[in-house]
């Protein structure tokens, strides 16, 4: 895994900072695309997508939506959370939605670098149990771990 090989979209309604981030990134070799709320964020996901890194309060359309919408169309695509606005309650219920991880502003650009390169990792080894599970013939539970459907079905009750 090459750090270019990871698309990252950074969501944040907060345009200074999310470009900062961008650069930061851009800096330590990772390239990254931005949307500045919710309906640009679903849009740009539309585009091959690995992981995002979400705002929760945003005008409009805010991060809780945008990660249900994802997690309902793009269910492999990792979300990490960065907020500055979250308690445990908003942390609780980003995890029961699906979200990989929970970080609050102002975060550690390494422990945020940590979190994507996890998140990344994770979603290949994912795709990885699917294929060896379809090889075997096992279509069902191959879907299920690309579509993660038990674990959002798990978190809608």
């Amino acid at each position: 895994m090459t750090k270019e090989d990871i698309k990252i979209l950074l969501v944040d309604d907060e345009k200074q900072f999310v470009d900062t981030l961008a650069e930061r990134l851009a800096m330590r070799g990772f390239a990254a695309r931005v949307a500045y709320d919710g309906p640009e964020a679903l849009q740009a996901v539309e585009q091959p997508t690995d992981v995002i890194v979400l705002d929760l309060r945003m005008p409009g359309m805010d991060g809780f939506e945008v990660l249900r919408n994802v997690k309902k169309s793009n269910p492999q695509v990792q979300v990490i959370i960065l907020t500055g606005h979250g308690g445990d309650a908003e942390e609780q219920t980003a995890y029961r939605m699906g979200a990989y991880n929970f970080l609050r502003k102002p975060m550690d650009i390494d422990e945020l670098l940590s979190s994507i390169r996890m998140a990344y990792r994770d979603k290949l080894e994912n795709a990885m149990v699917a294929v060896s599970l379809a090889e075997g013939g096992d279509f069902d539970s191959a879907r299920d771990v690309m579509n993660e459907k038990d674990i959002m079905q798990d978190h809608e009750k």
